[in-house]
């Protein structure tokens, strides 16, 4: 049993995050994530949870590492601009593996550019916005129950593998409205798993394995910092250490590829062209398939959900079977370099159709560049 409600997809976010135990925010208030922080503060309380207007981006990164750092799920929420800020200590938080979740509701940019209009331009950040090599996981819903759904899977995947997770939004999936069923069934939650003691050696990872098998937060004692280290948590100069940690830091990333990475196809059994696509985009991408469908073109789609790691594997088979793809996106084409990258199947045609102007690409330009290509 459940409820059936107009929600809209920020407020799902809230909702989502909640239903996998977030009981701690720091945000600060920007176009088109504001509704977040505004739900978070409202509904924090009332599961003794804790919100925190900060006085910048940077600082609200900052505060849900030290409140995840001592036990408790957080997250944190903004755009473009913010998420600029957030970078340096969103690679703190990869080196020190202390699980967390941040929303990025994409705008037009760069700078502040159109603060109320849609953009997917933050996809490259997502994976290289901090400095030096490090592990991501970003992930992009395209409707409001998919917002839902996948805040909760962001927060299992911080937990599980050690790292902050990027809810890679949309101001126009942030800012849609849609009916969403809200079950009170239990949904599978990865909990925090504690410490009860200290623990000398700070990082709990026997010999071979990847990931801590426990995050030592909460009752224990140990050492953090964003220097490199040793499993005592203490820095240290030693290269064959460090190298170990860098390794072993991108490898639980790389290595569990085909339990992180989620996709979607659509009519493309006997496509001999897929759309690429994620996110927002993937709305008018499905009503122009639909379009061309109906005028005897065999279009499909292919929806990557997981944008990092990408779906290479997938990719990689798609550019063997369809004679041609073309990337829709809300950029200058930013995912277009990672499918180039990806497919390199001569016989298959990459193609791109992108906005930069802050209105929303429509089916019918979509279908104007199917038409084009055939």
């Amino acid at each position: 049993m459940g409820k059936r409600v107009l929600m809209q997809g920020n407020a799902a976010c809230v909702e989502g995050a909640l239903k996998a135990g977030m009981r701690f925010f720091a945000g600060y208030p920007i176009t088109p994530s504001t509704e977040i922080a505004e739900m978070a503060s409202l509904n924090l309380p009332k599961v003794g949870g804790h919100f925190i207007q900060m006085e910048d981006e940077l600082a609200s990164m900052a505060a849900i590492i030290g409140a995840s750092s001592v036990g408790v799920k957080s997250m944190t929420a903004t755009s473009g601009p913010g998420f600029s800020l957030k970078q340096e200590n969103i690679g703190y938080a990869c080196m020190t593996e202390i699980p967390c979740v941040v929303v990025n509701v994409q705008r037009s940019g760069p700078s502040t550019g159109l603060p109320t209009s849609p953009s997917q331009g933050d996809v490259m950040q997502a994976r290289w916005g901090t400095h030096g090599d490090h592990p991501m996981i970003a992930i992009s819903p395209s409707s409001v129950t998919e917002v839902y759904n996948l805040t909760i899977r962001a927060f299992n995947l911080a937990e599980k593998y050690k790292t902050p997770v990027i809810l890679l939004m949309d101001e126009i999936v942030g800012h849609l409205r849609e009916g969403i069923e809200i079950s009170d069934d239990k949904v599978e939650v990865v909990e925090r798993e504690k410490g009860t003691e200290i623990n000398k050696k700070g990082y709990d990872i026997k010999d071979g394995e990847l990931i801590p098998s426990k995050h030592l937060v909460g009752n224990v004692k140990y050492n953090i910092t964003g220097l490199s280290h040793g499993l005592d948590g203490f820095p240290t100069n030693n290269h064959d250490i460090s190298g170990k940690l860098h390794e072993r830091l991108m490898k639980k990333i790389e290595e569990n590829v085909d339990d992180i990475v989620e996709y979607e196809e659509y009519k493309l059994d006997d496509a001999d062209t897929a759309i690429v696509c994620f996110g927002g985009t993937a709305r008018s991408a499905a009503s122009a398939i639909d379009l061309a469908r109906e005028e005897g073109y065999k279009v499909g789609m292919f929806r990557v959900i997981t944008v990092w790691p990408s779906p290479e594997k997938q990719l990689r088979e798609l550019g063997e079977k369809v004679k041609r793809v073309i990337v829709v996106e809300h950029n200058y084409g930013q995912y277009l370099l990672e499918v180039q990258r990806i497919i390199r199947n001569n016989d298959c045609k990459i193609d791109f159709v992108g906005k930069v102007d802050g209105t929303v690409i429509t089916p019918e330009e979509i279908l104007k560049k199917i038409k084009e290509v055939k």
